[in-house]
């Protein structure tokens, strides 16, 4: 193989494994999930066990509301009836006595089985909004996880253009050292800024991969899978008025709906306190076969209960007294809950108008002027015309400018979070 061909194949080989390269990187990339907030929601809503718990609780109660107008199993017996003892003297047949067989079955009053049943019915209502205040949580939760995600990948985005720039300052101050035009204290400087970004870059990362973790945790996904978050996603905030109003924070809220079944849970369970003082019934059947030369014999009874007697009444009487004060009390709760609610949704929507305003100040006026001067002083520094001091004053007043808006649009994200949480928007 002579020297020209032997170049073309190690230029193909190249090419070969740069190809190779290239389908492995798209293949890592294929297996990283790009969800969006909404994705992440449903996934929790149908996955997330703390979720799943309260969907069997509700299943639980709604199979136990199924049995709840079941009726006790009839009770039989068999044994002796009148029959004397052993060694016992036998004057006649009759006294022989027979053998018996008794049939018996409770029979409830239908107003305690429709009572009891409601009861349990009203119970998986309760559930049911327990699983929406707990969804509220996590909803939450993972928005706010969402959003911390999305302030990182700018972060890393602004120190990474950070990194060009330092790196631009340091390869130009080694450039003019050897001629006397730059200072070897000042190259110093400029990589002890530029091995900062790297740390900066390497604490943001780990950010990232904790929010990835507590994000497939809520959804309960596997801990191998990869995700990558939607950073296109735009964040707006609109204070809705009626939201302070406690008639329409009680149609939203899951907390007060969860207090309102539970009320009705409990005048349900008062109402099945009152049938105790409807009775019961119950039916008995004896037969006896007797043992001589006599004929059979039986027995039928209906019975019925007295709830009604002093010493019967106080207890379901009293329990219904003491629901009476708890409804009593978890009204009041109520009320507190929307006064407050009220209170901070005014409080949070005020915080976020201000910190709107603050944002618009960085985003057109503040970051603006110190990049134009960064941009400046970069350009007289290429040009010589300045040093590289003042170079990278001009650059951390810009870099410190653009980390304090992301801080704080971090917290206006956090805000509208909360005011969200709240609001359960």
């Amino acid at each position: 193989m002579n020297s020209e061909n032997l170049e073309n194949w190690k230029f193909m080989k190249h090419n070969i494994k740069i190809t190779v390269l290239f389908c492995f990187g798209l293949i890592a990339v294929g297996h990283a999930q790009v969800v969006s907030l909404d994705s992440v929601l449903r996934a929790i809503d149908q996955h997330n066990p703390m979720l799943q718990e309260y969907d069997n609780k509700v299943k639980a109660l709604n199979t136990y509301t199924e049995g709840a107008k079941s009726w006790m199993a009839p009770m039989v017996g068999v044994g002796t009836f009148m029959t004397p003892y052993p060694g016992q003297r036998v004057m006649d047949d009759r006294d022989k006595g027979s053998f018996m067989v008794a049939v018996e079955q409770d029979i409830p009053n239908p107003a305690k089985l429709n009572a009891n049943k409601n009861y349990f019915a009203s119970r998986a209502s309760v559930e049911e909004q327990g699983r929406a205040r707990q969804f509220n949580v996590l909803r939450s939760e993972a928005k706010s996880l969402y959003y911390q995600w999305l302030i990182a990948d700018r972060k890393l985005k602004i120190l990474s253009e950070n990194e060009r720039i330092i790196e631009l300052m340091v390869k130009i101050s080694k450039i003019r050292y050897p001629y006397n035009q730059g200072n070897l204290g000042n190259i110093y400087k400029a990589e002890g800024r530029l091995y900062e970004i790297k740390n900066m870059q390497t604490m943001t990362q780990g950010e990232i991969e904790e929010r990835q973790y507590r994000l497939k945790s809520l959804m309960n996904a596997p801990h191998d899978s990869r995700l990558e978050i939607d950073t296109t996603t735009s964040v707006t905030f609109e204070a809705n008025q009626l939201m302070y109003d406690t008639t329409e924070l009680r149609s939203h809220r899951s907390d007060v709906k969860q207090i309102n079944k539970t009320i009705d849970a409990m005048r349900f369970s008062q109402k099945v306190q009152q049938a105790q003082a409807k009775p019961d019934f119950a039916i008995r059947f004896n037969h006896m076969q007797p043992l001589g030369n006599m004929p059979t014999q039986f027995t039928a009874m209906a019975m019925v209960s007295i709830p009604i007697a002093p010493w019967s009444s106080k207890m379901y009487k009293s329990e219904v007294r003491g629901m009476q004060y708890d409804i009593e009390a978890m009204k009041r709760g109520r009320e507190a809950i929307l006064v407050e609610a009220r209170g901070m949704l005014a409080g949070i929507a005020s915080q976020l108008k201000r910190m709107q305003e603050q944002l618009n100040n960085y985003e057109t006026k503040i970051i603006p002027a110190l990049r134009k001067n960064q941009e400046t002083v970069m350009l007289a520094y290429e040009e010589n015309r300045e040093q590289l001091p003042i170079v990278i004053d001009a650059w951390e007043a810009l870099n410190m400018a653009q980390m304090q808006y992301l801080e704080k649009m971090e917290e206006y994200y956090n805000l509208i979070v909360a005011y969200e949480k709240e609001s359960e928007k």
